[in-house]
């Protein structure tokens, strides 16, 4: 009775150390999805980013360029002549300021874009008085005037939204634009026109 006791003991004892073992790895459904982008136009932290999706390798192909953009993977594709030559991690609109899909073009290129809606309130110090405001919505404060977000290589697709170099937390965060991590935005940039199709997909 004791040795029947002994072994169910163990038995349990080895199924609760595997459950447990089990339970202490990342969940493979979501751990590439909240890594750490980091980015120069955010508080990014010293050493370098974990982006292990974004890579450009069309400075020697030739051909007529496209992007597609998915929103659930929260990545872009840049092909030419339909060959895929860059990929690029992104961080789109936020809930209730979703990023817009369907089929576009970019209509304007602007290396030093500033946005006119969406920044800081400044006094005339330049110190933030209120961060992240959206000048059409959040009252100005006396003798605070709006800094507008640098955008650089920005590219728009419709009015108020465009792809741009900005922070990428891992998840989607901007009011309504298609962030990139610096590098790629600018090798986009370099590789569109004005008229270069861009499908955004859900």
């Amino acid at each position: 009775m004791l040795r029947s006791f002994y072994r169910s003991s163990q038995a349990a004892f080895y199924i609760t150390l595997l459950f447990f073992a089990a339970g202490c790895g990342e969940d493979p459904r979501f751990s590439a999805q909240t890594q750490y982008l980091g980015g120069v136009y955010g508080n990014a932290l010293a050493g370098p980013p974990h982006d292990t999706v974004s890579y450009w390798d069309g400075d020697s192909v030739q051909g007529k360029p496209s992007i597609t953009i998915s929103l659930r993977e929260q990545r872009a594709y840049f092909y030419k002549s339909g060959v895929l030559v860059g990929v690029s991690q992104l961080s789109t609109g936020r809930e209730g300021l979703n990023t817009p899909y369907g089929h576009f073009s970019i209509i304007q290129k602007d290396v030093n874009h500033v946005s006119s809606l969406f920044g800081d309130y400044v006094d005339s110090a330049g110190k933030v008085v209120v961060p992240n405001v959206d000048a059409t919505k959040d009252p100005k404060p006396p003798g605070a005037h709006f800094q507008g977000t640098p955008m650089p290589y920005f590219m728009r697709i419709v009015s108020g939204t465009g792809l741009h170099a900005g922070y990428l937390p891992g998840y989607p965060a901007s009011h309504g634009c298609i962030r990139m991590p610096e590098f790629m935005a600018e090798n986009f940039f370099k590789s569109v026109s004005v008229g270069t199709p861009v499908t955004i997909t859900n």
